[in-house]
């Protein structure tokens, strides 16, 4: 659309309405950008609490993963046979396994003396686990017994063990009422499920958890020959292992865990409707704040009708309004957004992050509330009768 002036010069008309009164244009960025933060906090809530939920499931060392088919989550796992692992090594592509048992047992706060539930693994220290290349060499200070190795990342709550480790000070606690030397520290951090994280050999966490059966492990960590296809090894050990174990791809042992959170619990549910309601109430905001520019321009949208402007082209207006409130609205929403992801990561170390994928639906979720609403808005300009002027 063009409005011709002296010299045809173009006239902004959306633009000039919109800044005719400031106030209201501020008033309009302001819920905006209000909704814009809650959408963008509420989905980067859900995501970051599903990618909490595997920050140790990416970290293995592996290709394939065997679980029990009772185990339903990384809080609720269920052991099976060992020798699972050693008949999966039959397969030709197979080059290595690594049994790991992994549970909640209670850590006692050095400093506080109070009790925490933490996310203890348990493997042999001479097989790979992590793929950080110097855990190797940590690992061998497990064969003694008693010894873990504390997550740097754990949360507060369980003591300043990597400060004190840190400062060359021997450090030892209680872990399920047993004494355990801490030896060094990893890098792994906390989950939805797990608040910290310790890693032990497999003699260490017998004793720590004596109930659990010698021969019982909950995840088998496969590792494959590089040419090898993951999918048809393990549709080869689906086949020729017993019904008392699955097999998963490294991917989807990570897809199964977030699928247990999106699907089994009310987290993805409620936060996506948190982000809804933003949606809703900036499309509010934003029909009113058009509504009401449509209505005090009223005598003017007639006026242009009188002077042959099809109603289409009035249409276009109203909607270029629509894209720069999106706009203005959009860029302090995904700002403030990025400081609030900062803040809630230094407090909770949870990872909450923008991704160019939520950056992308937010905006387009803006523009289409501002889209929509001025479709809506559009339906008063039906009314202005070019004989109003008169």
């Amino acid at each position: 659309m063009k409005f011709q002036f002296l010299h045809g010069r173009r006239i902004p008309l959306a633009w000039l309405l919109l800044t005719r009164q400031p106030l209201r244009l501020l008033v309009a960025i302001a819920g905006i950008c209000f909704a814009g933060i809650l959408m963008f906090m509420q989905l980067g809530f859900r995501d970051g609490l599903f990618d909490a939920s595997v920050t140790v499931h990416k970290l293995f060392d592996t290709d394939l993963v065997l679980m029990s088919p009772r185990s339903m989550s990384s809080i609720s796992m269920s052991g099976f046979p060992r020798r699972r692992l050693v008949q999966a090594m039959a397969h030709r592509d197979v080059i290595g396994t690594t049994p790991v048992n992994w549970n909640f047992l209670l850590w006692r706060n050095p400093k506080t003396l109070s009790t925490r539930a933490i996310l203890a693994l348990g493997f042999e220290p001479s097989d790979p686990l992590l793929l950080d290349p110097n855990f190797s060499v940590k690992a061998k200070s497990l064969k003694s017994t008693g010894r873990v190795l504390f997550d740097v990342l754990s949360r507060e709550e369980f003591g300043p063990v990597a400060q004190w480790f840190s400062e060359g000070r021997i450090v030892e606690t209680e872990v399920a009422g047993k004494r355990v030397r801490v030896e060094g520290l990893v890098s792994l951090g906390p989950s939805f499920g797990a608040d910290g994280n310790l890693i032990t050999s497999r003699e260490t966490f017998l004793k720590l958890l004596p109930s659990t059966p010698p021969g019982s492990i909950e995840i088998g960590l496969v590792r494959l020959k590089k040419d090898s296809d993951p999918y048809e090894v393990v549709e080869s050990l689906k086949a020729s292992l017993p019904n008392d174990v699955k097999v998963f791809t490294r991917q989807e042992f990570i897809d199964f865990e977030k699928n247990y959170w999106r699907t089994s619990t009310s987290i993805g549910f409620i936060f996506t409707l948190g982000a809804a309601m933003g949606f809703v109430v900036g499309s509010v905001i934003v029909y009113q704040i058009l509504y009401s520019d449509v209505s005090d321009h009223l005598a003017e949208y007639a006026t242009l009708m009188a002077m042959g402007y099809r109603l289409k082209t009035l249409f276009g207006v109203v909607a270029r309004e629509g894209i720069f409130l999106a706009i203005m609205g959009y860029l302090p929403a995904y700002i403030s957004a990025q400081v609030l992801y900062a803040l809630v990561r230094g407090s909770t170390k949870l990872p909450v992050a923008m991704d160019p994928q939520r950056a992308y639906l937010v905006f387009f979720l803006i523009l289409f509330m501002c889209m929509a609403s001025a479709s809506i808005a559009m339906r008063r300009l039906v009314d202005a009768d070019p004989a109003e002027i008169f």
